[in-house]
């Protein structure tokens, strides 16, 4: 059953199917508020926003019309403004990208030296991308990792769609600029100088 048959009976009064709802969208919604928080001491807030997130989802799903977004962009909205709101309140901090839940696994037959380099390579690219602006990290989090296009981000982030391509080039600039002395070889430069 699609988004849209769900929302349409849900609407019509069969409320247990948000849970389905829910289902389909609660892990993300989860990961992307750990990206827009900054502190990692808030994974409980996280959840807690992430459940606010659905409540108010629940509340005004009456007057979702799919013709001005699709449900998942409607959703991330609101999960933005929840975010938003809860760190004017609070004036809270980072969460890495490892407490996302977005932490890759070496594979088991990769040696403990590679797995260490890998990890070590993750953390500063985590890192990179903690430190950019909020809205620079929201996009490039949406656009990446959520494989979003440049229009839901545009109205998730309540941004034109010029704007939103600005942010991401803007946002992979900063990230290779903090990430280029940690993986320049100068070796590679010379050999490339020489073609």
């Amino acid at each position: 059953m699609t988004d849209s048959q769900l929302i349409q009976l849900i609407k019509q009064g069969n409320t247990e199917l948000y849970s389905e709802l829910m289902r389909r969208y609660q892990r993300k919604i989860l990961a992307f508020v750990y990206h827009m928080l900054k502190n990692s001491h808030m994974e409980l807030i996280a959840e807690d926003l992430c459940s606010e997130t659905f409540y108010k989802a629940f509340r005004s799903l009456h007057s979702f019309r799919e013709v001005d977004a699709s449900f998942s962009t409607w959703l991330y909205t609101i999960a933005r403004n929840t975010v938003l709101s809860e760190l004017r309140k609070n004036r809270a901090g980072n969460v890495s990208l490892e407490e996302s839940g977005y932490t890759p696994v070496a594979p088991a037959e990769v040696a403990p030296e590679q797995a260490a380099l890998r990890k070590e390579r993750m953390n500063l690219v985590r890192e990179a991308i903690n430190n950019l602006p909020e809205k620079q990290r929201s996009a490039l989090i949406l656009r990446e990792y959520d494989q979003m296009d440049y229009q839901e981000i545009a109205v998730i982030l309540d941004q034109s769609v010029s704007s939103v391509k600005s942010l991401l080039f803007r946002a992979r600039s900063s990230v290779k600029l903090q990430l280029e002395s940690y993986f320049y070889e100068p070796e590679l430069e010379e050999q490339a100088e020489r073609v």
